[in-house]
């Protein structure tokens, strides 16, 4: 391809450990990006996450810098962008109260009926994002090392999609990080962000590159691929870090052309 316009990264395990901040290292290399490509992160996890473990972490980025950063929580079912001040939101697809209480019944009893509902998990298992409703099997605050522990092969979050997605086929069912199932409405997932990205920016699909750490089929970063966005994947930050030391020399300063 030639030089993408616009480079988009998936956050908890391509960006950063998860659920935390990003290394300096990244936040250098994001400030770089900003200077000459539009750079859009779409992940699983809620706005207040994206702030914390990222915009909080760029340093000195002025408004200029921040007008060129998309983020895009809750697998792209939110999408913000920086208007001088702060980040606001473009759009928001949030689930309804029955779509939520669907969602959240069908995760509890096929975790339990699977074996896979855990009895003293590192604080809640169901979150309440909005515009997703998200399990994380050993609780939201799990430690990194005992979450990548707990599935190493899939295997689990694959059963209890399939189990979960067979009972709500009106909504979206993914599996997310490595402990994680994301659900959305239907048919808003990470490729629907990623189309928001090209209309809104004015950016073809083809000018764009994705890094991701689940473009495996049923991960939530596979429908980016499937899409046709060149996709290229990683299993950490530290490997991320290491492919962007490779693609910043190549990319050229888009000037006028972006958005």
């Amino acid at each position: 391809m030639t030089s993408p316009r616009l480079v988009a990264f998936d956050l908890d395990d391509t960006l950063a450990a998860s659920k935390s901040a990003i290394d300096p290292r990244i936040a250098a290399q994001l400030r770089a990006l900003l200077r000459v490509v539009e750079v859009a992160i779409i992940s699983g996890g809620n706005e207040t996450q994206f702030r914390s473990q990222v915009v909080a972490r760029l340093g000195d980025a002025d408004a200029t810098e921040l007008a060129h950063l998309h983020l895009l929580p809750t697998c792209g079912t939110r999408y913000l962008r920086h208007d001088g001040e702060d980040f606001a939101a473009v759009y928001a697809h949030d689930l309804s109260d029955a779509e939520k209480a669907s969602a959240l019944q069908a995760l509890r009893e096929e975790a339990e009926r699977l074996g896979l509902w855990e009895q003293n998990p590192w604080g809640d298992i169901l979150e309440d994002r909005g515009s997703q409703i998200t399990f994380s099997a050993l609780g939201q605050k799990a430690p990194g090392e005992a979450k990548h522990a707990w599935d190493p092969t899939g295997h689990k979050r694959l059963r209890l999609r399939d189990a979960v997605a067979a009972r709500l086929p009106d909504l979206e069912v993914r599996a997310g990080g490595s402990t994680s199932i994301d659900i959305t409405r239907a048919g808003i997932d990470k490729a629907y962000g990623m189309k928001a990205l090209a209309e809104h920016t004015g950016i073809p699909l083809e000018d764009m590159l994705f890094y991701g750490d689940r473009l495996d089929e049923g991960g939530n970063d596979y429908p980016v691929l499937a899409l046709g966005v060149r996709s290229i994947a990683v299993t950490g930050w530290v490997g991320t870090a290491d492919e962007l030391d490779a693609l910043l020399p190549t990319l050229q300063p888009q000037g006028a052309t972006r958005a």
